[in-house]
């Protein structure tokens, strides 16, 4: 079993890095991919709002991290 800080889980966190959700698909997670994907670029659609786009950006930050300490219970 792969845990917290393997290879997989590292290539998510990245993946993520770039697109938010895309480490959560990548990882076989399809509606954490989707509402990560979808509120953060929500969020950074509205930027000239300001709090949408910190939103965003918290959002976008919360899929890296999520990613990076998924855990398989495979």
């Amino acid at each position: 079993m792969t845990g917290q800080g393997s290879g997989g889980n590292v290539l998510a966190a990245v993946c993520s890095f770039f697109i938010p959700g895309l480490g959560q698909l990548v990882q076989g997670r399809i509606l954490s991919a989707f509402l990560f994907f979808s509120i953060a670029g929500i969020g950074y659609f509205f930027a000239v709002l300001i709090i949408p786009a910190v939103i965003g950006g918290i959002f976008h930050l919360w899929s890296i991290i999520d990613a990076a300490r998924f855990v398989s219970t495979d």
